[in-house]
C-alpha cells in the first residue's frame, strides 16, 4: 500500500468501485480504494441486482441510462462476466388513478427520450404468462430494464479500474480520517497510514460512521429489505425466453426472473430500521433474520398476483440491510465546509445509479463541475436538521412504505413534521393555514378561513382547494395579500472586499446603495448557480435573497469561491424573517407603520432601505413576485409576530388576506416569472431564459463570463416561453412534453391555473425554431393545444409593479 496518493476511496461496493473506475478512466490514476473486508461485503453482495432507467428527475433518468449502457463496456474491458439480463419490465395499473399516473409518466419519459409504452393486459400476459391480470387495466413497459450479478458487476468495475492503474487494498479497515494543516488527509488504516489529497466516503452501511470520523453526521440510515428466490418453476422451464420483470405498484411487490425461477421483493408498509448509527465494523457477508410475519400482507398480495408461487419451493429468503436517505436519493459531492472531502453513499439503487455516481463525482473532483444538474443527489440539498435520528427515521420509513405509492403534486406528507416553524405558526394555523414543508420549515400552501377541518384530496387534477387559492389570487390582485417569507434564504456580505468579491461572483452589475438587482450566478461552464436578488445597504454591505432550501448549497459555493480576506458572509435565514406584502393597497398598508416615506417618488420600484418598522430595525425592499406593487419586509425573528399583528391591523379595512405558495405560483405564472428548481437550475444557461438580459458584458470579469459570452454569440438551442394551455380541469405536469406535429420539441418546467386571467398557464423550454409552430402539451395522456404568449398574461407592461 502506498504512503501517498491523490485519492482514497473508502468502501468496496458497487458505488466505491464505480468511483475508482471513473477517476482512473478520466486520468487520475493515483487512486487507492480501501475496503474493510472483501469487495461487495456490505449491501452489494445480497442485492437483488435489478436495474432500470426510469426516474421522475430527467437528469437522473439519463444518468441511470448511462449506468446501464456502461455495463457491457466494463464487462469487455475487465473480462469479468456480469451476468446481465435485459428482460424489460412493466409497472401494473390496477386502479383508474394509477392508470392516469402511468399516462403522465409515459409522457414524461418521452421528454427524456425514453422509449416506454402503455400496454394492454393481453400484451402483459404474453411477456409474463405467470401473472394474474384479472384486475389489471394496463401497464407501462420499458425494454431498458433487467437484472445482473452483483458480485460479477462489482468485480468488473474493480478489474477495469486495476487495468487503468487503480489500486485496491482489501481486509484493511480505515480507523481515522484526519485533515492536516496543508489540507491533505491522513488516512489511518489497520495496515498503516496513507496521505491523500482527497478522500471519498463510499462506505455504504458504514457511511455514517466514516462521516463521524471527520465530524459530520450524514442523513443516511440502514433499513431492512426482504426478497425471496424460488426453485425452478415448471411454467417457466418450458418457456423459450425469460419473462419480463413485473412491478405490482398497488401490491408493493416486484418480481424478476432468476434462472428458471423468480425473485419476489417486498416494500412492506411496516418497515424496520437497522443499526441507526451504521453497521458494526465486524459485520460482513451476513443476512438478518427473516421476519415473514411482518411482510405477510404484501407476500399474500404477491402470491395472489403470481399464483405459481403458491406451489413453488423457496430456494432462499434474503433480509439484508440497505442504506436510505430521507428522499431515497444518494448523497453525492463535496461536503460543505470541508476541503477535498467527498461523499458517494446512501445509494439504495446501486445497480441503476452506481455508474452515474462514479461519473458525476469524477467529473466534479477533476473538473470542478459534475457536468449535470444533480441537485437531487447533492449532499448539500440537506441541512443538519436532516441527520436528527427521529427525523431521519420518520422520513426514511415514510419513503420506504411509499416506494410504490402514487405521489400527487398537491400532497403534503406528515413524516418528521413539524420540525421548524416560524413564530407565526400557531396564529396562521388558526387563520386556516394548510401547511407544506420546505427544507424542514413549515410554510402555508393556502388558507381555508372558517374551515379549519378542511382536508384536501390528492389528485392530478384541480383539487377541492381550488376555490381557496382562487380567492387569495383575486384578493391580491384587487386589494392586498401577504405571504410569510420565512422560507427565503437571507445572506449578508460585508467588509472592505465585499464589493470586489461579489462583483466577480455574480454575472450582473452590482446595485447602487439603496437599490436592488436580480443577479444570475454562473459556474465556469456558464451554467446557472443561482437567480439571486442583491440589495445594497451600504458601500461595503449587501443582502442576498435566495431559495431557503439552497442554504447549504449556496454557502458551499460562496466559500469555494471566497479568495478575499476582507469579506464576511453571514447566513441570516433563521435569524430574520418577515412577510412579502403585495397588491394595489400595499402602500397604504405599509405606510401606516413604516418609519419612512413610502411614496413612489421616495421609494420607487427596486429600492431597498433599512428603516424602523414596529420598533424594529427592518430591511424593506420594494420588489414583488406577484407582479403587483409590493414590498418584502424583513425583521429580526423576535419581531415577526409583531410584524404580522401590525400588517393585520393596518390591512383590516383594506382587503388584506393571507396567501400561500399555491396562490404565489398562480400569480407568478400570470406574469411569466420563473423560479429556481423549475425554470432556473444548474442544468440550464442564462441564454436559454430572460436571465441573459441581466448580464452586462462590459462589467469586467466574472465567473462563467467566457462561457456566457460564447453562448451570446452562438445562441441557445432552447428558449423559455410562456404557454396558455387549452385544459379545463388539470394543468400540465412538470416535464410533460411540448410537441409540434407529434415531435417532442420542449418540456414543461412549471404550471398552474391563472386564477385572475382564468387560463391554464405554464412555462416551458422549447426549441427556438418551433416557438411559432402549432404546439400541444400532454396533460394526463391527452394532447392539449398550447399557445405561446408573446407577453405575460397579466399586466404585460409591468405598470402595476411600478405604480
Amino acid at each position: 500500500m502506498k504512503s501517498h496518493v491523490q485519492v482514497v476511496v473508502v468502501g468496496g461496493g458497487i458505488v466505491g468501485t464505480s468511483v475508482l473506475y471513473h477517476l482512473v478512466k478520466f486520468g487520475w490514476t493515483d487512486v487507492l480504494l480501501i475496503e474493510r473486508n472483501e469487495l461487495t461485503s456490505g449491501s452489494t453482495w445480497h442485492a437483488a441486482g435489478g436495474f432500470h432507467a426510469q426516474n421522475d428527475d430527467p437528469t437522473i433518468a439519463g444518468l441511470q441510462g448511462y449506468t446501464i449502457r456502461l455495463y457491457k463496456e466494463i464487462e469487455a474491458e475487465s473480462g469479468q462476466n456480469i451476468g446481465m439480463h435485459m428482460t424489460g419490465g412493466v409497472s401494473l395499473a390496477t386502479t383508474p388513478e394509477r392508470w392516469e399516473m402511468l399516462k403522465v409518466e409515459k409522457s414524461r419519459f418521452e421528454t427524456m427520450n425514453m422509449d416506454t409504452h402503455l400496454i394492454t393486459p393481453k400484451e402483459i400476459q404474453e411477456m409474463c404468462p405467470i401473472v394474474d391480470l384479472k384486475d389489471v387495466i394496463g401497464g407501462l413497459y420499458d425494454e431498458f430494464e433487467g437484472y445482473m450479478d452483483p458480485h460479477g458487476t462489482t468485480h468488473a468495475y474493480a478489474g477495469a479500474a486495476r487495468k487503468r492503474g487503480g489500486e485496491i487494498s482489501l481486509n484493511n479497515r480505515v480507523l481515522e480520517l484526519n485533515q492536516l494543516v496543508n489540507g491533505q488527509w491522513s488516512v489511518v488504516t489497520e495496515q498503516g497510514t496513507v496521505i491523500a489529497e482527497h478522500v471519498v466516503n463510499a462506505a455504504g452501511l458504514w457511511a455514517r460512521k466514516v462521516g463521524n470520523m471527520v465530524g459530520i453526521n450524514l442523513p443516511v440510515i440502514p433499513m431492512q429489505h426482504h426478497y425471496l428466490v424460488t426453485e425452478d418453476i415448471p411454467e417457466l422451464i418450458k418457456l423459450e425466453k425469460e419473462i419480463i420483470s413485473v412491478t405490482d405498484l398497488e401490491g408493493f411487490t416486484y418480481l424478476q426472473p432468476d434462472r428458471k425461477g423468480v425473485l419476489l421483493g417486498v416494500y412492506e408498509q411496516n418497515p424496520r430500521h437497522w443499526k441507526t448509527e451504521g453497521a458494526d465494523w465486524e459485520y460482513g457477508m451476513e443476512l438478518l433474520s427473516t421476519d415473514i410475519d411482518r411482510i405477510s400482507p404484501e407476500l399474500e398480495i404477491g402470491f395472489n398476483r403470481f399464483p405459481v408461487l403458491q406451489n413453488a419451493g423457496i430456494r432462499r429468503w434474503v433480509n439484508g440491510a440497505f442504506t436510505f436517505t430521507p428522499d431515497g436519493n444518494p448523497l453525492v459531492g463535496p461536503v460543505p465546509g470541508m476541503k477535498n472531502c467527498w461523499v458517494a453513499c446512501g445509494c439504495m439503487g446501486g445497480f441503476s445509479q452506481g455508474g452515474a455516481i462514479g461519473l458525476t463525482l469524477a467529473n466534479w473532483m477533476i473538473h470542478g463541475d459534475p457536468g449535470y444538474d444533480i441537485f437531487g443527489m447533492d449532499v448539500a440539498r440537506y441541512g443538519k436538521f436532516a441527520s436528527d435520528d427521529s427525523y431521519l427515521k420518520a422520513k426514511t420509513a415514510q419513503f420506504y412504505a411509499r416506494r410504490f405509492v402514487i405521489s400527487y403534486p398537491n400532497e403534503e406528507l406528515p413524516a418528521g413534521r413539524p420540525l421548524k416553524t416560524s413564530p407565526n405558526y400557531d396564529v396562521l394555523k388558526k387563520a386556516g393555514a394548510l401547511y407544506g414543508v420546505t427544507w424542514g420549515m413549515e410554510t402555508p400552501q393556502y388558507f381555508t378561513p372558517n374551515q379549519i377541518d378542511f382536508i384536501e384530496k390528492p389528485t392530478l387534477r384541480h383539487s377541492n382547494a381550488f376555490d381557496f387559492v382562487a380567492a387569495e389570487v383575486r384578493s391580491t390582485r384587487e386589494a392586498a395579500g401577504m405571504f410569510e417569507s420565512a422560507v427565503y434564504a437571507r445572506y449578508e456580505v460585508s467588509g472592505p472586499g465585499a464589493e470586489a468579491w461579489l462583483d466577480h461572483l455574480v454575472a450582473s452589475k452590482l446595485p447602487k446603495i439603496g437599490r436592488i438587482k436580480l443577479a444570475p450566478m454562473l459556474n465556469k461552464n456558464g451554467k446557472l448557480m443561482g437567480d439571486l436578488t442583491i440589495s445594497r445597504l451600504a458601500e461595503d454591505r449587501f443582502w442576498i435573497i435566495g431559495s431557503y432550501y439552497l442554504q447549504e448549497w449556496h454557502m458551499r459555493w460562496f466559500h469555494e469561491n471566497l479568495s478575499a480576506n476582507e469579506v464576511t458572509i453571514k447566513n441570516l435565514s433563521d435569524d430574520w424573517m418577515g412577510f412579502a406584502l403585495s397588491g394595489p393597497n400595499s402602500r397604504k398598508i405599509i405606510s401606516q407603520f413604516a418609519g419612512a416615506d413610502m411614496s413612489n417618488e421616495a421609494f420607487p420600484f427596486l429600492s431597498c432601505r433599512e428603516m424602523e418598522v414596529i420598533s424594529a430595525n427592518a430591511m424593506v425592499a420594494r420588489i414583488s413576485l406577484t407582479g403587483e406593487l409590493g414590498y418584502e419586509i424583513n425583521v429580526p425573528v423576535a419581531y415577526q409576530q409583531a410584524l404580522y399583528a401590525a400588517l393585520t391591523e393596518a390591512g383590516r379595512n383594506l382587503g388584506l388576506v393571507n396567501i400561500g405558495n399555491r396562490a404565489l405560483d398562480s400569480l407568478r405564472l400570470e406574469k411569466s416569472y420563473g423560479i429556481w428548481s423549475a425554470e432556473f437550475t444548474q442544468g440550464y444557461t442564462p441564454g436559454m431564459s430572460y436571465l441573459k438580459d441581466f448580464i452586462p458584458f462590459d462589467k469586467g470579469d466574472f465567473i462563467g463570463r467566457e462561457a456566457a459570452l460564447k453562448e451570446k454569440v452562438t445562441g441557445a438551442a432552447q428558449t423559455l416561453v410562456a404557454l396558455q394551455v387549452d385544459s379545463i380541469d388539470a394543468d400540465a405536469p412538470v416535464y410533460a412534453p411540448v410537441k409540434s406535429n407529434g415531435k417532442v420539441v420542449g418540456f414543461i418546467t412549471s404550471s398552474a391555473y391563472g386564477h385572475f386571467v382564468k387560463e391554464s398557464l405554464a412555462l416551458a423550454y422549447v426549441e427556438k425554431e418551433f416557438v411559432d409552430a402549432d404546439l400541444t402539451v400532454d396533460v394526463i395522456g391527452e394532447a392539449k393545444q398550447a399557445i405561446v404568449l408573446k407577453e405575460p398574461a397579466y399586466d404585460p407592461k409591468g405598470e402595476k409593479l411600478r405604480a
